[in-house]
């Protein structure tokens, strides 16, 4: 069924060539790099967000589910709610300070941002 799947090739041009398959691009995720060599800065957003303040967490680089399991570990260590998605970390609140003392403890170079 997953040969036959018309969808994922909608806007490609028909082939006569009988002998040609089909192949999509996919793309690598890099490496996950030391958390010493990440450099994270945590800031601060209130827009868009109904006057609720937000923790982010930005300038991760790796695999997103390196991601979404630093952004466990933080909610975690806070007792909070959140997101980890697109290369950014969102935790409900303005933690700022014990997410920088957070990171640094885990051995990544973070700074504090706005």
């Amino acid at each position: 069924m997953a040969e036959n799947d018309w969808k994922s090739r909608l806007g490609v041009v028909y082939s006569t060539n009988p002998d040609f398959q089909y192949s999509t691009a996919s793309e690598e995720e890099a490496p996950t790099p030391d958390p010493s060599r990440q450099r994270l800065i945590v800031g601060i957003d209130r827009r868009n967000r109904g006057g609720k303040q937000v923790t982010l967490v930005s300038g991760f680089v790796g695999r997103a589910d390196d991601l979404k399991e630093l952004g466990r570990t933080l909610k975690t260590k806070l007792g909070v709610g959140g997101s980890a998605k697109d290369g950014e970390i969102t935790i409900q609140g303005d933690f700022r300070d014990k997410v920088v003392e957070i990171l640094k403890s885990l051995g990544y170079n973070a700074k504090r941002g706005n």
